[in-house]
């Protein structure tokens, strides 16, 4: 995917559900959904042994989600990628974005093939600063 369809992506969406969010500060996950909160998205922290998260209800699944979701962040390992995406595709989510070092070339297909944009094994904190402050 090219960068003017990452900067798009990232310009016009408005919720964000991070899956494996971590309630643990020192934890990537954490610290980029802080980040994306802070830029003006609504953050939805994703993560079933997690209650809450700075006070946030976070929820055990991407179908538990009470709103809509542009992109689904994903924070778990490139083995679990297929299930999450069966999960966005449930919930009509608009994009799946796989952090740094999750790739799943037959979960990116299915997504595709489902109309979803993909973007795997890239940081949304970087391309958020490389592409829409940069």
């Amino acid at each position: 995917m090219g960068d003017r369809n990452i900067q798009e992506i990232l310009i016009n969406a408005k919720v964000i559900a991070v899956v494996g969010h971590s309630h643990k500060p020192e934890r990537t996950s954490y610290q980029i959904a802080q980040f994306l909160s802070r830029c003006g998205y609504v953050v939805y922290p994703v993560n079933p042994l997690v209650t809450t998260i700075n006070g946030l209800p976070c929820y055990p699944s991407l179908t538990e989600i009470p709103s809509a979701v542009d992109i689904v962040n994903v924070f778990r390992r490139s083995e679990y990628l297929s299930e999450i995406v069966d999960q966005a595709i449930a919930i009509g989510a608009k994009t799946v974005w796989a952090q740094l070092g999750v790739f799943d070339q037959e979960a990116g297909q299915k997504a595709l093939d489902a109309g979803l944009n993909v973007v795997m094994d890239t940081c949304i904190k970087i391309e958020y600063l490389r592409l829409v402050t940069g």
